[in-house]
């Protein structure tokens, strides 16, 4: 008979986990991470979702909606009596990550890298039970990441804007996953100004590529004609947000659409 052994580990912010079962019972406050979850074989066991988790496109109908990311109703969550609540240092605040400890273990994600990536993957894997799928998740977007280095090798380096809100402009910066993979893809971020900073817009012709992200402003067309006064040289693209921040399972499909995205410029 298989007995489970009390597993003792920390998350990707050094907290000790204690889980003594198999959590059966999930909430997931962080989008992509439901993803994941739900890559991982475990869509069932989701009992509790923000609003903004959006994939697959079924999951808030098989599971509670229990507000954003960064305001959540806890007497809904409670009455969902989980086994874990699964958070992120970025998208959920301390404050909520406190109150969820309150009502059962918290594992808190926090990524900048591939390799902050692969080892949430691996460390969901291991809480879980779903070592192997995990693995193969892992492999996968590993495979991708080699393949479009090859591919990127020649690509010139490219003075990049990338914008995440309008009302007011605010940008993605240095220290933050969007940077990271900006910088994978030779898109090199002008701003040297840390995390989501506000920009005023001024002429600026040394910008060869502004990327307006679909997410979490819903950037349209329009605004690539809005921007073209202040960036005159610069080729202005709408981008899949979830391809440049989300961080889980997406992976695997992120490096094809970059490929895709070069072939435009």
């Amino acid at each position: 008979m298989f007995r489970f052994k009390e597993i003792i580990m920390k998350d990707q912010l050094n907290r000790i986990l204690h889980l003594e079962k198999i959590p059966k019972r999930i909430v997931c406050l962080v989008p992509s991470q439901t993803e994941l979850l739900c890559d991982l074989g475990l869509k069932s066991f989701i009992v509790g979702v923000t609003k903004f988790c959006v994939h697959p496109s079924d999951i808030k109908s098989k599971a509670k909606v229990l507000g954003g990311t960064k305001q959540i109703n806890f007497d809904t969550l409670k009455a969902l009596q989980p086994d874990i609540i699964l958070c992120n240092k970025e998208e959920n605040t301390k404050a909520i990550v406190d109150v969820c400890e309150t009502i059962c273990p918290v594992h808190v994600s926090d990524v900048f890298d591939l390799n902050d990536s692969y080892k949430l993957i691996e460390q969901y894997g291991t809480v879980f039970k779903v070592e192997q799928i995990a693995a193969a998740i892992i492999t996968k977007i590993q495979y991708e990441f080699e393949a479009f280095q090859s591919y990127i090798k020649n690509k010139p380096y490219l003075n990049t804007l990338y914008f995440i809100w309008k009302s007011p402009w605010m940008i993605a910066g240095q220290n933050t996953f969007i940077n990271y993979l900006l910088a994978l893809n030779k898109f090199e971020n002008y701003t040297k100004v840390t995390r989501y900073p506000e920009i005023e817009l001024k002429q600026d012709e040394n910008i060869a590529l502004v990327l307006l992200s679909s997410e979490p402003y819903p950037f349209k067309s329009n605004h690539i004609r809005e921007l073209e006064a202040f960036y005159p040289k610069a080729n202005i693209l709408l981008v899949d947000g979830e391809m440049f921040s989300w961080y889980g399972s997406r992976l695997t499909k992120a490096f094809n659409y970059f490929k895709a995205l070069h072939a435009r410029l």
